[in-house]
């Protein structure tokens, strides 16, 4: 009878040991996220995974390293055809927004950039200017040869008993853009250079320099999930 107390015991400890050692899993939520709409037909049977994380397919399918790949989706449109064009001819000025983006993260988070776009010195009015009403524009026009890969489209029937703020039918479209990885490295490297020619004061040049010294490269890290 001791004997087989001891061994309960012993496996009760065994089976603590173990459960202590087990890794919480994530769980897939979207079957049960609640949405305020149907999807009532779409352009193939399943969501494309290039949409939620368009680095993640192109390693998992092997793409070319030379090309970095980007996926941006409209808001709900009257028709397909507005949607798909809508998302298409975006297409570039999409990229362009995400670059912009993150070059007025990289200033605001840098030590550098951070006192070198400080709002209360009126020695960087000319820099602030031109980065907030300007740098998108710039950067778009840098960009080039963004390639509309694939589409993929949605028929959604929004109902306002689900969230919605009214019943109606929407389409949205995603689009799939490759670039060329130089080509985006020469637009980011190019935009950072007129960021610092826009500085006027010598030692805030130096450092928007410095913060801007590696935006090219911490770009295309930070869309691999690297940064």
């Amino acid at each position: 009878m001791k004997w087989m107390s001891l061994c309960l015991v012993a496996a009760l400890v065994t089976a603590v040991g173990c459960s202590s050692k087990r890794k919480v899993k994530e769980v897939d939520n979207t079957e049960t996220i609640a949405k305020d709409f149907e999807v009532k037909d779409a352009s193939s049977n399943f969501r494309p995974a290039w949409i939620e994380d368009v680095e993640a397919w192109a390693e998992q399918e092997k793409k070319e390293e030379k090309y970095r790949w980007f996926a941006f989706e409209t808001e709900p449109k009257v028709n397909r055809e507005i949607a798909c064009n809508l998302a298409k001819a975006n297409a570039r000025a999409d990229v362009a927004a995400e670059i912009t983006t993150f070059i007025q993260k990289t200033l605001a988070e840098s030590t550098e950039g951070q006192a070198a776009i400080d709002p209360n010195s009126p020695r960087t009015q000319a820099l602030r200017n031109y980065v907030s009403n300007n740098l998108s524009e710039r950067v778009q026009s840098l960009v080039h040869g963004a390639a509309v890969t694939k589409t993929y489209w949605e028929k959604r029937q929004f109902m306002k008993s689900k969230g919605a703020p009214k019943d109606y039918i929407g389409f949205t479209c995603a689009v799939q853009v490759r670039m060329d990885k130089e080509v985006l490295r020469e637009a980011i490297n190019k935009a950072s250079e007129e960021i610092v020619n826009k500085t006027e004061d010598v030692e805030m040049k130096e450092k928007v320099q410095k913060a801007l010294d590696k935006v090219d490269e911490d770009f295309l890290k930070a869309r691999r999930g690297e940064a």
